[in-house]
C-alpha cells in the first residue's frame, strides 16, 4: 500500500470511528446510557445468574478495576444489583434488574438503527463485502494487539 492510500484508509477509519461514536452516544442518551455502558448492560442481561466483576471484566476485555468503575457509573440507574457470592466474601455477583432488562430491547434497537444508518443505501452484496472486510480488519488488528481487546471503553 502506498503512502497516499494508507493516509486515505487512516482518515476514513478515524472519521468513521468518531462519527459512529457520536451517533451512538446521541441515541444511547435517550436511554440514559453512554457508549460502552450499552455493551456492559447487554452482556450482563445475557446471564440470568449474573456475573462477578472479574467475569464481566474478562468478557469485556478490560481489567477488573475498569469494570468496577463502569458499574459505578451505571449504579444510579437501578439497572443491576449486587449480591454476595457464597463462600467468597471478596466477590459480588452483578445481576440485571427488571429495569435493566427493560433497556435491552432499546439497546438492540439503537444498534440496529445505527447499523442500518451506517450501511446506508448499500445493497445486500455491498453490505456483505463491507462486513467481511471489517471483520477481516478486526481479525488482523486483534492479532497485533491481543484477543482480549474487545471493549469500547
Amino acid at each position: 500500500m502506498d503512502a497516499a492510500e494508507a493516509m486515505r484508509v487512516n482518515r476514513a477509519l478515524n472519521k468513521m470511528s468518531k462519527l459512529y461514536r457520536v451517533a451512538k452516544a446521541r441515541r444511547l442518551a435517550a436511554l440514559g446510557l453512554h457508549p460502552g455502558q450499552d455493551v456492559l448492560l447487554w452482556l450482563l442481561a445475557q446471564e440470568p445468574s449474573g456475573m462477578t466483576v472479574s467475569e464481566l471484566a474478562a468478557r469485556l476485555g478490560v481489567e477488573p478495576p475498569t469494570a468496577t468503575r463502569s458499574l459505578a457509573r451505571l449504579e444510579g440507574g437501578g439497572w443491576f444489583r449486587r449480591e454476595p457470592v457464597p463462600g467468597d466474601r471478596r466477590q459480588v455477583r452483578i445481576l440485571v434488574t427488571e429495569a435493566g432488562h427493560a433497556l435491552v430491547p432499546g439497546i438492540e434497537q439503537v444498534w440496529a438503527e445505527l447499523a442500518e444508518e451506517t450501511m446506508g443505501t448499500a445493497g445486500d452484496a455491498d453490505r456483505a463485502v463491507a462486513l467481511a472486510v471489517l471483520e477481516q480488519a478486526n481479525d488482523s488488528l486483534r492479532g497485533s494487539v491481543g484477543d482480549t481487546v474487545l471493549s469500547e471503553e
